[in-house]
């Protein structure tokens, strides 16, 4: 875990999200205590429970951006789960466990991909001496009966050379061989039928030990193998159960779960029968959230310290609406605010990849030069504030959607329009969002 303060986390996210500073802190503050935590003595480390929150607000001002750029920043493993995914435990569908499960599955991938970075040289030069022992038998080497077993060594030795300065010169990608592979896990028929989605990862793992790898031919050019055989070789150099061990820690310590769509889980003050959607889920989150052992295919996964960001819009539920010990185990609230007009000017121009600088950056790939003047991006800004107040408020994605239709035409003309300058200003905006800006029930139907 990165050592971060919270005024470089913020500064951080400044860079990628405008506003909701509020939000920025409290999920500062939250990732900087679980480095604190890290530094305490063992006793005390285990006493010392996440900061799990509730981001609530509309659709569009930047809940899930912040927790998906805040898990980039500390390299920590992070899921977004939708909350009307689940069904309570015993009923068609998934249960709530499964988030550890996918979360514990990509800190597996995350720690082998860091693996892989520190056995790429070794594995790279086993890679190379398996491809020459393919190509030599292939090569025109003659051996006489007759010849010295020291001349036909040495000839060999050349020959090999030889071939390892063209495969390093890239000089035969091209060339095809033939090449063994192992394929793993059950066959693809056998895990169509019984459906991968609702499968445990248990079960999937399970039949991948049953049913052994098969050996099997394949012609391949030297590109392809040269993938294969490096992949493994990295599985033949990484020690698996430290990898696994490793990926386990660092989905306990540092792993984050975002779960969207929170508010969806709140039900209505009466509920006669089962509802295994809602109240449900909600209980069955309750142990997952305090903190409990779930089972995988990697071993046994505590949560007790994993951080989970809950979020959800609340226009038809109130917080106080889930149940009362979920409200506790989220104890803290940030409330995000509207996006105003001034808030849309800075989100087309200051982040990195504000969508002025996407759309420009897409048109140099056609030989266009595209700028936008500053009264372009405020009407612009305009637009998409007055639809966003006229119909649904969907924040800043509205901002895509009045983009798209700017664009349209001269995305669709622009390999004709090779070697122009096209100047967006006001004008231009106007007129090609006159109708959106006119019409309000068509801009209902633009998303």
């Amino acid at each position: 875990m990165q050592n971060l303060t919270p005024q470089q986390i913020v500064e951080a996210l400044d860079r990628h999200i405008v506003g909701q500073t509020a939000a920025k802190r409290a999920a500062a503050v939250a990732i900087r205590n679980r480095w604190r935590r890290l530094q305490l003595p063992d006793d005390l480390r285990d006493e010392v429970a996440p900061a799990n929150m509730i981001l609530i607000g509309p659709t569009g001002v930047g809940k899930t951006e912040i927790a998906r750029r805040l898990a980039g920043l500390v390299n920590a493993p992070f899921i977004k789960v939708e909350a009307t995914k689940y069904t309570e435990v015993g009923y068609h569908g998934r249960d709530v466990e499964s988030m550890v499960r996918d979360l514990v599955e990509l800190a597996i991938h995350m720690v082998k991909d860091e693996q892989r970075e520190v056995v790429r040289a070794r594995a790279q030069e086993l890679t190379e001496e398996r491809l020459l022992d393919t190509l030599i038998p292939a090569t025109d080497f003659d051996r006489r009966e007759d010849a010295p077993a020291t001349e036909v060594a040495e000839r060999r030795r050349r020959n090999r050379e030889k071939l390892r300065v063209q495969l390093r010169n890239q000089e035969l990608e091209d060339r095809t061989i033939e090449l063994t592979v192992q394929s793993k896990g059950p066959p693809i028929g056998v895990m169509a039928a019984l459906g991968t989605e609702q499968l445990d990862q248990d079960v999937q793992g399970l039949l991948e030990r049953l049913m052994p790898s098969q050996p099997k031919r394949r012609t391949v050019t030297i590109r392809e193998a040269r993938s294969i055989l490096f992949d493994e070789e990295c599985d033949k150099l990484i020690d698996r159960e430290k990898m696994i061990e490793m990926a386990v820690q660092r989905a306990q310590n540092a792993g984050i779960i975002f779960i969207d769509e929170l508010d969806k889980l709140a039900a209505p003050a009466q509920v006669y029968g089962p509802d295994v959607s809602r109240q449900g889920v909600q209980r069955d989150l309750l142990p997952i959230i305090e903190g409990s052992t779930v089972q995988t295919r990697y071993g046994t996964v505590r949560t007790d310290h994993i951080l989970f960001i809950a979020a959800g819009a609340f226009h038809a539920a109130k917080p106080s609406d889930l149940m009362p010990e979920l409200q506790g185990r989220l104890p803290i609230r940030v409330t995000l605010d509207d996006l105003t007009r001034d808030d849309f000017i800075r989100i087309l121009t200051e982040p990195a990849n504000a969508l002025t600088k996407q759309h420009v950056a897409l048109m140099a790939t056609e030989g266009v030069r595209l700028e936008f003047t500053p009264d372009a991006i405020e009407a612009v800004a305009d637009t998409a504030y007055r639809v966003n107040q006229a119909t649904d408020n969907i924040g800043a994605r509205r901002l895509m959607t009045v983009m798209e239709k700017l664009m349209e035409e001269l995305s669709f003309d622009a390999p004709r329009r090779r070697g122009e300058t096209i100047r967006v200003d006001r004008d231009y905006v106007q007129k090609r969002l006159a109708d959106v800006r006119d019409d309000a029930d068509l801009s209902r139907f633009i998303l």
